[in-house]
């Protein structure tokens, strides 16, 4: 009995299949060229999800009043905005991070002149290496490289590195500034590249070994923000090269995490003359796909309370002979591709322009599909240098 039932649903099933398949076979015989008819519906399908998708994000972005949210309109709002962070980060008055007397700077830790890395020995007009290396609190450290210019300008630019890895990874960038005559100092963001991932006990929780961004969290108090980890090194480093140097400009151009930092410590930093941030950020109104959401620095509700993205943007940009530059890869498979920007860029031309003093502007790269500082990204970067 069972074997006439599963026999009869055999055979149910199969008239129908037979049926649809011998009407799909009858329509493209019919067809015949005009098969692209049946893609034309596939295309106009997928269109119309594709549309009604982005009416819906349009919809999100219409509401928010990107002009309203940028709330400086002088010189005394960026000074007292910048006050507010410096003292979020370090927790401690600017005046004592950034001292008007270069005696009282904080040095690096140890500072190691003329090493050898074999990784570096094929660099352009490299002259030497100088190392530093800079202890922070609970065994988080940065490890900083200075290329020296054989043939130099008497400039530098920094170099910051994003989550994929080392400042290695920006060899080629180091380079092009390198063999142009610029001297380069390079950063890895906390816990990545050379840098340590400490054991760091969390009372009531335990030892945990830190390797991700996002752990950060368990380390946040009053008196502490994780932020310190990422801004100090730059600022120890620049304090160490105004007391042993003499650099006419200090520059600065980082991708992905690294373009962050190049945006948020020039809006700290005034020694910061002209950054460039490639693949760094979107204000977050305009996050809405996964990939833009961003690592833990980017997201911290209590920090961008006191400066949202474009206020930043805005402070990174004032001052004079001062200028931030965001460089978006139109096709980046990681992060913050196509034109979002859009969004904002009247309101933040309208703005610097009503400060009368500094400069702002957006590089669309549309030569490539990849995730990093192109070679017409950096020509590009480099006039608006040498101008």
């Amino acid at each position: 009995m069972l074997m006439k039932l599963v026999f009869h649903m055999k055979k149910s099933i199969s008239i129908p299949i037979i049926i649809i398949s011998f009407s799909i076979f009858i329509s493209v015989v019919y067809l015949g060229t005009s098969n692209s008819f049946l893609f034309e519906s596939l295309d106009i399908i997928g269109n119309n999800v594709k549309s009604d998708e982005e009416t819906k994000l349009n919809s999100i972005i219409s509401k928010f009043d990107f002009e309203g949210s940028i709330d400086i309109k002088n010189e005394s709002d960026i000074l007292k905005i910048r006050d507010e962070l410096i003292f979020y980060i370090w927790n401690k008055p600017p005046s004592i991070i950034f001292p008007t007397d270069n005696s009282s700077k904080i040095l690096p830790t140890l500072v190691e002149k003329n090493i050898l890395d074999t990784r570096f020995s094929d660099l352009e007009n490299l002259m030497k290496i100088d190392k530093l290396s800079i202890e922070m609190a609970n065994g988080v450290n940065s490890i900083v490289y200075i290329f020296h210019a054989e043939q130099n300008n008497n400039q530098l630019m920094i170099y910051h590195q994003g989550h994929s890895g080392g400042f290695i990874n920006g060899k080629s960038t180091i380079n092009y500034f390198l063999k142009n005559g610029y001297s380069v100092m390079a950063f890895s963001m906390p816990l990545v590249g050379m840098n340590s991932q400490p054991t760091i006990n969390i009372e009531n929780i335990g030892p945990i070994k830190f390797f991700e961004h996002d752990q950060f969290k368990l380390l946040e108090s009053e008196n502490f923000s994780p932020l310190n980890y990422f801004f100090s090194p730059i600022n120890h480093s620049l304090n160490y090269l105004d007391l042993n140097y003499n650099f006419k400009n200090y520059y600065m151009i980082g991708i992905s995490g690294g373009g962050w930092t190049s945006t948020v410590y020039p809006a700290l930093d005034t020694r910061i003359s002209k950054s460039f941030a490639v693949s760094g950020s979107l204000p977050i109104p305009l996050r809405i796909a996964p990939q833009d959401i961003g690592d833990y620095e980017q997201l911290i509700p209590s920090f961008y309370s006191i400066a949202n993205y474009l206020e930043l943007y805005v402070m990174s940009s004032y001052g004079h002979n001062r200028e931030f530059i965001q460089v978006f890869n139109k096709f980046d498979p990681c992060c913050f591709s196509g034109t979002l920007y859009e969004n904002y860029e009247n309101e933040m031309y309208d703005t610097i322009s009503k400060l009368n003093s500094g400069s702002f502007e957006i590089i669309l790269d549309d030569t490539h599909n990849k995730h990093e500082i192109s070679e017409f990204a950096l020509n590009s970067l480099l006039k608006k240098i040498q101008t």
